[in-house]
């Protein structure tokens, strides 16, 4: 699996967004971080609760100057019609068919022929800040990710259990 401070695989594949089928490379999105989540699969059963929660915070993401994207191994009509049937979506699921982009990313299980639970944070030059994977049962906290974005963007020392309205006593530093 990458790590931090690894640059991140570039990529171009087809997508779903707004209930269109497109394409996405990593050198086209414009935003100060990036947030590269990875999911088995599209009709499953924990994966609807990972999408719908970001979507649900994508104002929050959007505060951050952080875009969100989904990635998975289905194919970008699959993507289409689940986004259509979990009420629409505002940020775009890419398709990896294959996991050549999992792969590259160290995240494909070859067991179950599907991308692990793994989340990247990545910074404007799409050098990876943070990294995780979780396995396939269990489900990733988007409050987390949020709250690592947000620690990331500070700069200063976030110790655990930081947010935003704890830091008045943060001390900045890089290390």
């Amino acid at each position: 699996m990458l790590k931090p401070g690894d640059a991140a695989p570039p990529f171009d594949l087809p997508c779903a967004l707004d209930d269109k089928l497109s394409r996405l490379s990593l050198a086209s999105i414009r935003s100060e971080m990036l947030v590269l989540f990875f999911y088995p699969h599209d009709f499953s059963f924990i994966c609807p609760t990972e999408v719908i929660g970001f979507h649900k915070a994508q104002a929050a993401f959007k505060a951050e100057q952080t875009s969100i994207v989904g990635i998975s191994v289905d194919d970008a009509e699959t993507h289409r019609r689940w986004a259509r049937e979990l009420g629409g979506l505002g940020y775009p699921l890419l398709a990896d068919e294959g996991g050549k982009v999992a792969r590259a990313f160290g995240v494909f299980d070859d067991s179950e022929n599907v991308a692990l639970r793994a989340t990247f944070i990545l910074d404007a030059k799409r050098t990876i800040l943070y990294a995780v994977a979780s396995p396939i049962n269990v489900g990733r906290s988007v409050h987390e990710t949020l709250r690592v974005v947000q620690a990331l963007r500070s700069g200063k020392l976030c110790p655990a259990d930081w947010n935003p309205d704890s830091d008045a006593d943060t001390p900045d530093a890089k290390h």
